[in-house]
């Protein structure tokens, strides 16, 4: 389903992806983990082409949005983009629309829905995350486990077939972490295609059918989440060998 290979992204001369290669499959939830500034997020935001690889190549779908460095056409570009959901780490929901135009606005000027139709879904989808009660909120009405939740369901909203968070719990308080994880899991319930970077350890190794450990712009360890916990490596990172 995603396909990258030999990635590579400076940054000021400064190596940050340095020949990464990843292979997603469908229904497969993969956990990124790995110190701060190990290129996890800088790996997630190249494969949803927020920013561009310096070399490499990047297939969704067995069709190249970058190959060997090159991308393919704007509108191809666009188009194999929307299979892709992303999660922000900080929400970035639209501070002047309430929560169901949140949801609503995309469907209707990306994907082109009659309004209806996307409020429908869009309700469909607050409840699925538990925020029905919530579609007229503004979004600092809300709390950040609660941002976070309308964070995804507009990403669900455009019906991606890969759905990336980066980093989803970093900016809230362990309370509101087990909110945002939980919806999560249940979506993991639904066999979706999810790329997760996390520092939730515990959720990682509970939840995700592979774990890739990234250091210093490299892949170093990758496997079922009990190899790659167990490895010396690892463990030393995390504290959960045993």
């Amino acid at each position: 389903m995603l396909n990258a290979s030999n990635l590579m992204k400076s940054f000021d001369g400064l190596g940050v992806l340095r020949g990464i290669s990843l292979q997603v499959n469908e229904g497969e939830v993969v956990a990124i983990i790995g110190r701060s500034g190990s290129g996890k997020s800088t790996l997630l935001r190249c494969l949803n082409n927020l920013e561009k690889v310096d070399g490499g190549t990047i297939e969704i779908d067995n069709q190249a949005l970058v190959k060997n460095g090159v991308y393919c056409p704007a509108a191809m570009q666009r188009k194999l983009c929307l299979k892709m959901g992303y999660v922000f780490q900080n929400f970035n929901l639209f501070p002047h629309m309430n929560v169901l135009r949140n949801l609503t606005e995309a469907q209707c000027c990306v994907l082109g829905r009659e309004k209806d139709q996307a409020q429908k879904y869009a309700r469909e989808l607050l409840q699925k995350v538990g925020l029905a009660d919530k579609e007229k909120a503004y979004p600092y009405q809300l709390s950040g486990g609660q941002q976070q939740r309308v964070a995804i369901a507009r990403a669900l909203a455009m019906d991606p077939e890969i759905l990336c968070f980066d980093e989803p719990t970093s900016a809230l308080d362990p309370l509101l972490t087990q909110e945002v994880l939980g919806v999560i899991r249940s979506l993991s319930a639904e066999k979706r295609t999810m790329v997760v970077v996390t520092h939730e350890m515990m959720f990682a190794r509970e939840v995700a059918d592979r774990v890739v450990y990234m250091e210093d712009g490299v892949i170093v360890a990758e496997g079922r989440p009990g190899e790659v916990f167990d490895s010396d490596k690892v463990r030393s990172f995390t504290g959960l060998g045993d």
